[in-house]
């Protein structure tokens, strides 16, 4: 886990509870003596992040449906510090404003990155519902002038229809939706729930989530490219273009339609939460001359 996250030891539940004293009622002490959570309760999970995000980034409402995912705060917090050391290697540390392509319900990586660094967010969504909710969150959080809304008119975009031609952005972040159908994504959650030691039936699905947020007409992959290539119609809008990659294997191919688009630069970035290890693709169109001006 990246030296900056605040979430690399064990959760300090004391801490937590005098914060945010709802979730109390979810901590137990488990046969190792160890205080934890059900992390099988979607209930509990919620109410937990909710506990991390206001004692450590003071974000004071954050409701969403039942329906909606729950994002795992340490995990999400880990993309915005390996984001920040990318942009630290290419001298990008002044008038930070970050695309986080479908922000979903909750607007996770605004709120983060807002609260950590102080960066500016442009946050598309294309769910009309998520979007009014999004809204809430970020009224009641009063972060209007730090994070913008845009909703995504066009189901087959990513990029078209939110980002001007005109228009100047530093970084991308993005959390594609992972499966091609609901059958996949019934399927990964039996395997989740069986992990944890727990049975459930196959149509129902104890991790949440809606049809936008997981799952995609060709699932992770052709997600990815139809990002790819709609990033390379902006090649100077944006500095460094940046997706989360569940699938190892499709790193190959990802590399390969890049470079025949004209990327010059691609970059794999480890996104570590104890022993999972997940990646950030990076890639950036510029030229050097361009990178070297971007900040004059």
């Amino acid at each position: 886990m990246h030296k900056n996250n605040l979430h690399s030891k064990c959760y300090d539940f004391e801490t937590l509870i005098q914060c945010y004293p709802k979730l109390i009622s979810y901590v137990f002490t488990n046969k190792y003596g160890s205080e934890t959570i059900d992390f099988s309760n979607p209930d509990a999970v919620k109410t937990l992040n909710s506990a991390l995000l206001k004692t450590y980034y003071g974000i004071n409402y954050w409701e969403f449906s039942d329906d909606n995912l729950c994002p795992p705060i340490p995990g999400r917090a880990e993309y915005i510090h390996v984001l920040k050391e990318l942009l630290e290697s290419s001298n990008l540390n002044k008038s930070i404003k970050v695309l986080d392509i479908g922000t979903g319900a909750t607007c996770i990586y605004p709120l983060l990155g807002t609260s950590i660094y102080n960066w500016h967010f442009i946050a598309s969504e294309i769910d009309k519902n998520s979007f009014e909710n999004v809204t809430r969150i970020v009224q009641k959080n009063n972060l209007q002038s730090r994070i913008e809304l845009r909703l995504q008119p066009r189901s087959e975009s990513i990029l078209d229809g939110i980002i001007d031609t005109s228009e100047i952005i530093t970084a991308t972040m993005c959390n594609p939706p992972f499966y091609k159908d609901e059958e996949e994504a019934i399927q990964n959650t039996a395997r989740k729930l069986k992990g944890l030691g727990k049975t459930t039936n196959n149509s129902v699905r104890n991790f949440s989530g809606t049809s936008n947020e997981l799952w995609y007409k060709g699932g992770e992959k052709a997600f990815l490219h139809n990002y790819i290539y709609q990033s390379s119609k902006l090649k100077t809008n944006c500095y460094w273009y940046t997706s989360l990659v569940s699938k190892k294997e499709l790193i190959k191919d990802l590399k390969k339609s890049l470079k025949k688009l004209g990327a010059t630069e691609i970059k794999l970035l480890d996104v570590s939460l104890g022993n999972k290890v997940s990646r950030v693709v990076a890639w950036t169109f510029l030229t050097k001359k361009e990178q070297q001006h971007w900040n004059y």
